[in-house]
């Protein structure tokens, strides 16, 4: 089931900036940041009440996120929703008819298991389904 709007992903060209952008806008420091080679990304987390933000660099531009910001610029890149058992979740999800872009769930930033919903079965959305990692 899921439990929370974990975090607003938003694709970035340049980590440092947009990290003092946010700081100002959301009167904040940048809660963590982190690198995650698998997914060819930098990130910095913005905890903003119960959910957070996470700001996306591309590694390189044939990155995910590097194509994402040359097909649509800047901007919001995926929404996450967390859940207790992503197993179970991805199981429901599959069997409701949404295509799932991983069988298993993977390692992502934030001590995350991580598994994404495709835009196309979710009305043009990147959806990520998260759970902490034991």
């Amino acid at each position: 089931m899921i439990k929370k709007i974990d975090h607003i992903g938003i694709a970035v060209k340049d980590l440092n900036a947009s990290t003092e952008l946010f700081e100002k806008l959301l009167g904040r420091t940048v809660e963590k940041t982190e690198s995650v080679e698998s997914e060819g990304v930098n990130t910095a987390f913005f905890e903003v009440g119960q959910s957070h933000l996470e700001l996306l660099e591309p590694m390189g531009p044939e990155t995910p996120i590097g194509k994402h910001i040359e097909k649509r610029g800047e901007g919001i890149q995926q929404m996450a929703l967390a859940t207790d058992d992503i197993y179970a979740e991805m199981k429901r999800l599959k069997e409701a008819g949404f295509i799932l872009l991983n069988d298993e769930p993977k390692k992502g930033a934030n001590n995350k298991l991580v598994c994404f919903i495709h835009p196309k079965s979710a009305n043009g959305i990147l959806v990520e389904i998260c759970q902490d990692a034991q």
